[in-house]
Protein backbone atom coordinates (compact mmCIF):
# COMPACT_ATOMS: atom_id res chain seq x y z
CA UNK A 1 0.00 0.00 0.00
CA UNK A 2 1.69 2.92 -0.90
CA UNK A 3 1.91 6.40 1.28
CA UNK A 4 -0.30 9.02 1.71
CA UNK A 5 0.20 12.35 -0.16
CA UNK A 6 1.88 15.34 1.77
CA UNK A 7 -1.48 16.90 3.17
CA UNK A 8 0.34 20.15 4.20
CA UNK A 9 3.05 22.44 2.95
CA UNK A 10 7.09 22.45 4.43
CA UNK A 11 7.68 24.81 6.71
CA UNK A 12 11.15 26.81 6.75
CA UNK A 13 13.05 25.88 10.02
CA UNK A 14 13.17 29.04 12.23
CA UNK A 15 15.59 31.63 11.75
CA UNK A 16 18.01 33.05 13.89
CA UNK A 17 17.90 32.46 17.82
CA UNK A 18 14.72 34.20 19.27
CA UNK A 19 14.48 34.96 22.54
CA UNK A 20 13.22 37.36 25.32
CA UNK A 21 15.81 37.91 27.81
CA UNK A 22 17.76 40.27 29.16
CA UNK A 23 18.32 41.40 25.78
CA UNK A 24 15.78 41.15 23.11
CA UNK A 25 16.17 39.46 20.34
CA UNK A 26 13.09 38.75 18.16
CA UNK A 27 14.66 38.07 14.84
CA UNK A 28 11.60 39.11 11.99
CA UNK A 29 9.36 40.25 14.86
CA UNK A 30 11.79 42.43 16.26
CA UNK A 31 9.51 45.93 15.38
CA UNK A 32 6.31 43.92 15.19
CA UNK A 33 3.26 45.47 16.55
CA UNK A 34 1.62 43.62 19.27
CA UNK A 35 -1.40 43.56 21.27
CA UNK A 36 -2.18 42.95 25.03
CA UNK A 37 -4.57 40.01 25.94
CA UNK A 38 -7.03 42.67 26.15
CA UNK A 39 -6.44 44.55 22.78
CA UNK A 40 -6.63 41.28 21.03
CA UNK A 41 -10.15 40.26 22.88
CA UNK A 42 -11.12 43.65 21.77
CA UNK A 43 -9.74 43.43 18.32
CA UNK A 44 -11.26 39.66 17.53
CA UNK A 45 -14.40 40.74 19.09
CA UNK A 46 -15.12 43.19 16.79
CA UNK A 47 -13.59 41.28 13.55
CA UNK A 48 -16.24 38.62 14.12
CA UNK A 49 -19.41 40.85 15.16
CA UNK A 50 -18.94 42.81 11.83
CA UNK A 51 -19.09 39.59 10.22
CA UNK A 52 -22.04 38.51 11.57
CA UNK A 53 -23.51 42.00 11.01
CA UNK A 54 -22.59 41.87 7.33
CA UNK A 55 -24.45 38.30 7.40
CA UNK A 56 -21.36 36.66 6.09
CA UNK A 57 -21.36 33.14 6.84
CA UNK A 58 -19.59 32.39 9.94
CA UNK A 59 -18.56 29.50 11.46
CA UNK A 60 -17.45 29.75 15.00
CA UNK A 61 -14.62 26.95 14.80
CA UNK A 62 -12.77 25.17 17.46
CA UNK A 63 -9.81 27.01 17.15
CA UNK A 64 -11.74 30.43 17.80
CA UNK A 65 -13.53 29.57 20.40
CA UNK A 66 -10.24 28.22 22.45
CA UNK A 67 -9.27 31.80 21.45
CA UNK A 68 -11.73 33.29 22.78
CA UNK A 69 -11.99 31.76 25.76
CA UNK A 70 -8.21 32.20 26.90
CA UNK A 71 -8.47 35.79 25.71
CA UNK A 72 -11.54 35.87 28.12
CA UNK A 73 -9.85 34.15 30.89
CA UNK A 74 -6.60 36.19 30.63
CA UNK A 75 -7.42 39.26 29.43
CA UNK A 76 -7.05 41.56 32.57
CA UNK A 77 -9.43 44.78 31.01
CA UNK A 78 -12.83 44.15 29.32
CA UNK A 79 -13.92 47.94 29.86
CA UNK A 80 -12.79 50.02 26.40
CA UNK A 81 -11.95 52.73 28.29
CA UNK A 82 -9.49 51.19 30.27
CA UNK A 83 -8.04 49.15 27.84
CA UNK A 84 -7.50 52.65 25.88
CA UNK A 85 -5.97 54.02 29.22
CA UNK A 86 -3.29 51.21 30.00
CA UNK A 87 -2.39 51.50 25.87
CA UNK A 88 -2.17 55.26 26.20
CA UNK A 89 -0.14 54.96 29.56
CA UNK A 90 2.22 52.31 27.62
CA UNK A 91 2.68 54.33 24.98
CA UNK A 92 3.82 57.60 26.69
CA UNK A 93 7.01 55.09 27.59
CA UNK A 94 7.33 53.72 23.78
CA UNK A 95 10.84 56.15 23.44
CA UNK A 96 12.82 53.69 25.97
CA UNK A 97 10.02 50.63 25.67
CA UNK A 98 10.06 47.61 23.26
CA UNK A 99 6.30 46.62 21.69
CA UNK A 100 7.06 43.55 23.06
CA UNK A 101 7.75 45.21 26.35
CA UNK A 102 4.81 46.86 26.02
CA UNK A 103 2.11 44.21 25.15
CA UNK A 104 3.62 42.01 28.10
CA UNK A 105 3.52 44.85 31.13
CA UNK A 106 -0.09 45.20 29.59
CA UNK A 107 -1.06 42.06 29.97
CA UNK A 108 0.69 40.34 33.04
CA UNK A 109 -0.21 43.25 35.36
CA UNK A 110 2.53 42.68 37.34
CA UNK A 111 2.13 43.88 41.34
CA UNK A 112 6.02 44.66 41.62
CA UNK A 113 8.65 45.58 39.51
CA UNK A 114 10.63 42.97 40.50
CA UNK A 115 8.12 41.02 39.35
CA UNK A 116 8.01 42.67 36.39
CA UNK A 117 11.97 42.71 35.81
CA UNK A 118 11.73 38.75 36.88
CA UNK A 119 8.99 38.14 33.91
CA UNK A 120 10.34 40.83 31.31
CA UNK A 121 14.32 40.81 32.28
CA UNK A 122 15.01 43.19 29.21
CA UNK A 123 13.09 45.82 31.50
CA UNK A 124 16.37 45.61 33.76
CA UNK A 125 18.31 48.21 32.93
CA UNK A 126 16.06 50.15 30.93
CA UNK A 127 14.10 52.10 34.18
CA UNK A 128 14.58 51.93 37.71
CA UNK A 129 12.46 49.92 40.23
CA UNK A 130 10.75 53.21 41.56
CA UNK A 131 9.52 54.47 37.51
CA UNK A 132 8.80 50.96 37.00
CA UNK A 133 6.40 50.88 39.56
CA UNK A 134 4.68 53.84 38.80
CA UNK A 135 3.80 52.25 35.53
CA UNK A 136 2.79 49.19 37.64
CA UNK A 137 0.65 51.43 40.02
CA UNK A 138 -1.16 53.16 37.07
CA UNK A 139 -2.05 50.05 35.28
CA UNK A 140 -3.18 48.57 38.55
CA UNK A 141 -5.68 51.15 39.42
CA UNK A 142 -6.99 50.99 36.18
CA UNK A 143 -7.58 47.48 36.80
CA UNK A 144 -9.90 48.51 39.47
CA UNK A 145 -12.17 50.76 37.55
CA UNK A 146 -14.94 48.57 35.84
CA UNK A 147 -12.30 46.68 34.23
Amino acid sequence: MAAPGQTARSRDPPQGDEEASTELKLGEFQDVITLTHSEAYTVINAMMQKRREGRKALNDTDIYQKTMDYLDHFARFKNQENIEAVERLLDTHKSWMAKFERAQLGSLCCDSAEEAKTLIPSLTDKISDEDLQEILDEITKLMGYGS
